[in-house]
C-alpha cells in the first residue's frame, strides 16, 4: 500500500469534526424527519422531507451506528415516510406542490422511502403505483418507451441522464419476459449516443458530463449490465480530476463513485492523486456548523435545480423545490455524499474505514 495514501485519507477523516453534532442538530423529534439545513429548521418556513431524512439515514447505516438507534426511534422514522404515502397513487410526496411536478423526484421519493424503510423494519401503508396502474404513459409499451427515451435532451448531461434513470425503478417491478424489450430499447440506445472517444453520454462541461454518466452508470447496475468503454472515461476521470473546477460536492463525489463501480485496478499514483484531489475539494465545501454544502459559495436552496446553473442550457428546466434559505451552511445533500466519499476512497485504496467518532443524543 502507497504511504502517502493512508496519509491523505487519515487527514480526510479530520475534516469531519463537528459533523455528527450538526446532523443530530438536524432531527425533528416531533415529526421523525430531519431537515435539509439549518436554515430550514430554525426559519420555521419548512418541514423535513423525503430525501433529508433518507440521506440522514444513509450516513448512519454506512458509518454504521443506524442499529443504535432505539426501537422507538426507529418506529417514529417509519411513521414519517408512512405519513408521505399518498393512499390514490402509492406515491411519496412531501408537502411542496412543486415537487409532484419533477418526475426525477417522485421516482426518486418512491426508491429513498421504501429502502428507508426497510432499514428501519417498516413497510408502506399502501401498494405502490405499478400495482395500481399509476406508471408513466412511456411504459405503457417498449416502442413507446423507445420514443420517450429519443426525447430526452442530453444538452446537460447531467439533467438529462438523470431522467432516464428514472425509468429503471418501473422496468424493475416487471416480469423478467416483459422486462427484456424495455431493456433492448435501453441499452441499445445508450450505445448508440455513448461518445466513443471519451466513454462520457451527453453534453457540457467535463464534470456535467461525468456526472450524466455517473447517473446513467446506476441504470446498468441496477439490471447487472457491464459499463462499456471503461478505459476511455478512466482516462476522461483523470482529465477532469485534474483540469476543472469542483465546484459542487457531486463533482466530488460523482467521478469517486464511478470509479468504483468500475472495478478497475487503479495504479497506486492514480489512487493517490485522485485522493488528494478529493481531499482539497472536500475540505473547500466543509462549512463551520459542522456540516458540508453543496456549493462552494453557499447551499443551495433547491437542491433539485442545483445542477442546472452558471448558465448551462437545459431545455426541461425542473421546477425548484425549496428545502433552505440557501445560506453559507451545511445541507443533508452535501453530507450524505461527504461520507460516502469518504468510504469510497477507501475502499478504492484497498483499505477498511475507522469508525469515526460519533458525539450525537441521538441514540440514548
Amino acid at each position: 500500500m502507497n504511504q502517502s495514501i493512508e496519509n491523505i485519507l487519515k487527514e480526510m477523516d479530520r475534516v469531519f469534526e463537528g459533523f455528527f453534532e450538526w446532523l443530530e442538530d438536524q432531527y425533528d423529534e416531533a415529526t421523525g424527519g430531519f431537515f435539509y439545513a439549518r436554515s430550514s429548521k430554525e426559519s420555521g418556513v419548512f418541514l423535513p422531507d423525503i430525501e433529508s431524512t433518507s440521506q440522514a439515514i444513509n450516513i448512519m447505516e454506512r458509518c454504521g451506528i443506524l442499529e443504535k438507534l432505539s426501537p422507538e426511534r426507529k418506529e417514529r422514522m417509519v411513521r414519517f415516510y408512512q405519513a408521505k404515502q399518498d393512499p390514490n397513487s402509492g406515491n411519496f410526496y412531501d408537502e411542496d406542490p412543486n415537487m409532484r411536478l419533477d418526475d426525477v423526484m417522485v421516482g426518486r421519493a418512491i426508491g429513498y422511502s421504501i429502502h428507508s424503510m426497510a432499514k428501519l423494519g417498516g413497510t408502506p401503508l399502501y401498494p405502490l403505483s405499478k400495482e395500481r396502474q399509476a406508471s408513466p404513459e412511456y411504459m405503457r409499451s417498449s416502442k413507446v418507451y423507445g420514443e420517450w427515451l429519443r426525447s430526452i435532451s442530453l444538452a446537460n448531461s447531467w439533467r438529462g441522464c438523470d431522467r432516464l434513470c428514472n425509468s429503471a425503478p418501473y422496468i424493475g417491478q416487471l416480469t423478467k419476459e416483459e422486462r427484456e424489450p424495455f431493456l433492448k430499447e435501453a441499452f441499445d440506445y445508450f450505445d448508440f449516443i455513448q461518445d466513443r472517444h471519451t466513454g462520457l453520454w451527453g453534453e457540457g462541461g467535463w464534470y456535467v458530463r461525468i456526472s450524466g454518466t455517473f447517473k446513467l452508470h446506476t441504470f446498468y447496475n441496477r439490471f447487472q449490465i457491464p459499463l462499456p468503454r471503461v478505459s476511455e472515461m478512466y482516462q476522461s476521470i483523470k482529465f477532469t480530476l485534474r483540469n476543472d473546477d469542483a465546484k459542487d460536492m457531486c463533482y466530488i463525489r460523482n467521478p469517486i463513485n464511478l470509479l468504483s463501480s468500475m472495478k478497475l485496478n487503479i495504479p497506486p499514483e492514480d489512487m493517490s492523486e485522485m485522493a488528494d484531489i478529493t481531499l482539497i475539494n472536500l475540505t473547500r465545501l466543509k462549512q463551520q456548523d459542522g456540516g458540508f454544502s453543496r456549493e462552494l459559495a453557499h447551499s443551495p436552496a433547491a437542491p433539485n435545480v442545483a445542477q442546472v446553473k452558471e448558465g448551462e442550457y437545459y431545455p426541461e428546466m425542473p421546477v425548484a423545490v425549496p428545502l433552505g434559505l440557501g445560506l453559507v451552511e451545511g445541507d443533508m445533500n452535501a453530507g450524505t455524499q461527504a461520507i460516502l466519499i469518504r468510504w469510497l476512497c477507501h475502499e478504492l485504496a484497498g483499505l477498511k474505514p475507522k469508525p469515526l467518532p460519533v458525539l450525537t443524543r441521538l441514540f440514548e
